[in-house]
């Protein structure tokens, strides 16, 4: 994957929509990078200024395309929009 395309989630430990988004991408085969935004508060600074202002957890990003959190990537899912972008 090149690094234009590459998935990055942003993620907590306790946060069960990171669970489940996380879920779909390994069932869809589609690698990502986690950050888990518990271990290094610079984590956390560094995903608020990348999505301009969002705190909850997952963000997912595909290259820098914003997808959004959990929500939106089941909504790509269903639109078979996560293949195009993969």
């Amino acid at each position: 994957m090149s690094e234009n395309n590459k998935v990055i989630i942003y993620t907590s430990s306790l946060c069960s929509f990171c669970y489940k988004a996380k879920s779909l991408l390994q069932r869809k085969k589609i690698v990502f990078l986690e950050i888990n935004i518990d271990i290094n508060n610079n984590f956390r600074s560094e995903m608020i200024k990348k999505t301009k202002g969002k705190t909850s957890v997952p963000q997912i990003f595909f290259g820098d395309y914003h997808i959004g959190g959990c929500d939106e990537l089941y909504k790509l899912e269903q639109e078979n929009g996560l293949e195009k972008l993969s």
